[in-house]
């Protein structure tokens, strides 16, 4: 099942809120992660992935052209309409023959009580599931998760939360904490059992799928809404993990001061101590989500195997941007670009045709997806995209330790917050630069010295002249992206 070109086929992964540090084989010893760890042994494993906007839509928006959010108006979670004028990767393999779907969330533009609208996007296949929960306000048979459910005879609000396993049966919250439109989103409880849960359909729809018969290649988009809050796992992948040994929050007391500091900057959480509330238990069922994600992918990749198609599909594991999970006393997202949200799994495998067990401490983009899709498939890299091709890292033609000089990511109004704040974030080898547009206001962080990022050094003497060249540097890459508007066709 691929092109008279020998074109791979591709599956691309995209979880939502997938936080860089929850992968087993890259360093974590309190997940459990067998399936990604197998996918990381047969392909290479990105460890300095970043995002391009801390947020859904930009970040998708972003990922899904080549190009900066900025530079394309993909700004703003809630937006009218997707992007216009620039084509998705999508829309590019399919006329080059791909055979497109997609299963989940798609997200580029306003998805809150409405079917999303689409972009010409190049699926074939449009299984749209935004949020597993239904929404009152949702046309009939829109969301394609719980119109899977009724065929099944299962109703939401029975099955979820129906069989708590013993301690987890309350939500575990200090409401007070968070602003008001998160008091009913973060739940820390058990959920839909895994058989019913929209992760499950997902793998169940992506093996339909690549089942399929057909002559040439295919292109599917799995986009699960795990593990975006509310953190509601399986009742019986929350049993198998234990609080007790869940690690705690990057937090130290002056991270409240820090942001205090920071109060005018839109955040979806007010900051508080770990110790406030019972954070080892928002990781636990956190993890328990990723665990359930891995289980699927597992699934996933022995359909591959059993169907004889996995040596020509060349699979994409990552996430659409991170999650604080009580880092520095802030949960869920917002205008901050701190490592739990900015840094993200990145995975790319392809066996035969990319390097097995390799782990790349380049610094790279998730906008370098698009141009890397396209090479691998031997076709053209348009100009627009502002992403890189990841290629040469992946068949082993250059060494993995450098692809980016320094990555870059935004918030311009990204969500639905009265500051409608925006900010800009560089990332060299060495330091960190944020600054918050407006404000006054930024933050610098050396962080071979400082890798959890505790100590601010926006206002240290010391570090003023690294702060001038990184302020210099960002100011000409966001020129450098600017959209130049339609082609030239005379010289005046």
């Amino acid at each position: 099942m691929s092109g008279p070109t020998g074109q791979p086929n591709i599956l691309w992964i995209c979880t939502d809120q997938q936080r860089w540090d929850t992968i087993g084989a890259l360093g974590n010893p309190h997940i459990r992660t067998p399936n990604l760890d197998r996918l990381a042994a047969e392909g290479v494993a990105f460890t300095n992935a970043y995002c391009q906007s801390p947020i859904c839509t930009p970040s998708r928006g972003s990922f899904l052209t080549g190009c900066y959010p900025s530079a394309i108006r993909a700004n703003r979670n809630g937006a009218a309409i997707p992007p216009a004028d620039v084509p998705l990767v999508t829309r590019l393999l399919a006329d080059a023959g791909y055979d497109c779907g997609l299963v989940g969330k798609l997200h580029l533009s306003a998805a809150h009580g409405r079917s999303e609208a689409r972009p010409d996007d190049g699926y074939r296949v449009f299984e749209w599931s935004h949020h597993p929960a239904p929404e009152a306000d949702l046309p009939p048979g829109a969301n394609a998760y719980q119109n899977w459910l009724g065929e099944r005879g299962v109703e939401w609000e029975a099955a979820y939360g129906a069989d708590p396993p013993e301690g987890w049966a309350a939500a575990h919250l200090q409401p007070e904490e968070l602003t008001a439109r998160y008091h009913r989103s973060v739940l820390y409880a058990p959920g839909i059992a895994a058989r019913w849960h929209q992760t499950t359909w997902c793998a169940e729809r992506t093996i339909a799928f690549l089942s399929e018969e057909r002559d040439g290649p295919w292109l599917l988009s799995v986009n699960p809404f795990a593990p975006h809050p509310p953190l509601d796992p399986p009742p019986d992948y929350l049993a198998r993990v234990d609080p007790a040994t869940m690690p705690p929050p990057r937090f130290r007391p002056s991270d409240l001061e820090q942001q205090r500091a920071l109060a005018a900057i839109d955040f979806q959480t007010r900051p508080c101590a770990p110790d406030t509330y019972d954070a080892r238990r928002m990781v636990a069922a956190y993890y328990a989500q990723i665990e359930h994600i891995d289980a699927e992918v597992g699934r996933i990749l022995d359909a591959l195997e059993r169907t004889g198609q996995r040596e020509n599909t060349l699979v994409v594991f990552m996430s659409d941007h991170g999650e604080m999970l009580g880092d520095h006393g802030l949960r869920l997202k917002g205008c901050r670009f701190y490592e739990g949200l900015a840094h993200v799994p990145l995975i790319v495998s392809w066996p035969g045709r990319f390097a097995a067990g390799v782990r790349s401490d380049a610094l790279v983009e998730l906008l370098d997806l698009a141009p890397t899709l396209l090479a691998a498939c031997g076709l053209p890299v348009p100009a627009h995209m502002h992403g890189r091709s990841l290629l040469p890292i992946l068949t082993g033609d250059a060494a993995p330790e450098w692809h980016r000089a320094f990555v870059r990511c935004e918030y311009h109004d990204a969500l639905a917050l009265p500051g409608a704040s925006r900010a800009t974030m560089i990332r060299d080898e060495r330091h960190k630069l944020v600054v918050y547009h407006g404000q006054g206001l930024g933050e610098l962080y050396a962080l071979r010295d400082d890798p959890d990022e505790f100590a601010n050094r926006w206002d240290d003497p010391a570090h003023a002249a690294r702060k001038l060249d990184l302020l210099g540097r960002a100011f000409d890459a966001a020129m450098l992206a600017a959209d130049l508007g339609p082609p030239r066709v005379a010289p005046y």
